[in-house]
Order: C-alpha cells, then structure tokens, then sequence
C-alpha cells in the first residue's frame, strides 16, 4: 500500500490549505492543517478504495467516522495513539 504525500496542497473545497505530515503508521496519520486563517490537526484511519493500492485522504463526509479534526495537537495524539491500539 503506498502511504500519503509529506506536503499535501488541497484542492476543491479546501483549495489552498496546506497539509503537512506529523506522523504515520500502519493504521492513522496526523496533519497539521494550515488553512491560512487558522491551524488545526487531522487524525484519521490508514484506509483506502476497493480499486486502490495507495491511502486516500478524507473527505468533509468522513468527519466523526474515519476522520476527525482537533485545535490541540495533544488531542491529536491521543486519538492517533487510541487509533493505533484499536484491532
């Protein structure tokens, strides 16, 4: 399975926005989203399409399922740690 990009520059409903890799394994990712107005983190789950040989990034519709967004890095962490202990 190939992994995502280190520097991700959004396209479509988050044109412009910069995604940098914090951390990754088998199973999550962290990225610090600068959205140029303000910077956050996304965690979400290592997962790609049925046709697919690489991960995919989530979309606004994964949110609260596959994916979710924090203020605090620390909380990022949390959930990227809970993620990779999950079977």
């Amino acid at each position: 399975m190939k992994n995502l990009e280190q520097i991700i520059i959004g396209k479509g409903e988050v044109r412009g926005f910069v995604f940098t890799q914090i951390q990754k394994s088998d199973k999550a990712y962290i990225y610090r989203v600068d959205s140029g107005a303000s910077i956050y983190y996304q965690v979400f789950k290592a997962t790609h399409k049925t046709n697919s040989k690489r991960h995919c990034f989530p979309t606004s519709k994964a949110f609260g399922i596959w994916a979710w967004a924090y203020i605090s890095l620390d909380k990022a962490n949390e959930k990227f740690n809970e993620l990779n202990k999950a079977e």
